[in-house]
């Protein structure tokens, strides 16, 4: 997951590497999820809402999207936020919702992986469910 976070970090670097603004006014930052609220199963073929809940920093925070990666019938999800550099920031904790927009495609189980954040160690953890899909 860390070498996909510094892949999206530099692509962004380098897209706005040519600006004619020298100063860059915020960054990317993998934000851990707090809780989720998914379906009990899928439909397959139909739309369905993931609620993500996280906690904003302060309110220099600002919700830029997910990161999602695909693996056959896993998905990783994370919350990433632009952070602005350039504002004064008022320094509360915000918990803010956002939705996920998922269809399947497939008959098989749906696991999710929700990115909470790294353990005393240094590694990755997840909040990991597997949701079922079924034919209407």
């Amino acid at each position: 997951m860390k070498r996909y976070i510094l892949l999206l970090l530099v692509l962004v670097t380098t897209m706005t590497s040519c600006s004619i603004d020298d100063e860059q006014n915020f960054y990317l930052e993998v934000i851990p999820i707090d809780s989720v609220i998914t379906p009990e199963e899928f439909v397959l073929g139909e739309p369905h809402v993931i609620s993500i809940t996280y906690t904003r920093p302060n309110f220099c925070y600002e919700f830029n999207d997910f990161y999602y990666e695909i693996d056959g019938n896993e998905r990783t999800v994370a919350v990433v936020n632009t952070v602005y550099t350039n504002v004064s920031c008022i320094q509360n904790t915000e918990a803010v919702t956002v939705d996920l927009n998922f269809t399947p495609t497939s008959n098989e189980t749906y696991i999710f992986k929700f990115y909470k954040g790294e353990d005393d160690m240094g590694q990755d953890e997840y909040f990991l469910v597997e949701i079922p899909v079924v034919n209407e």
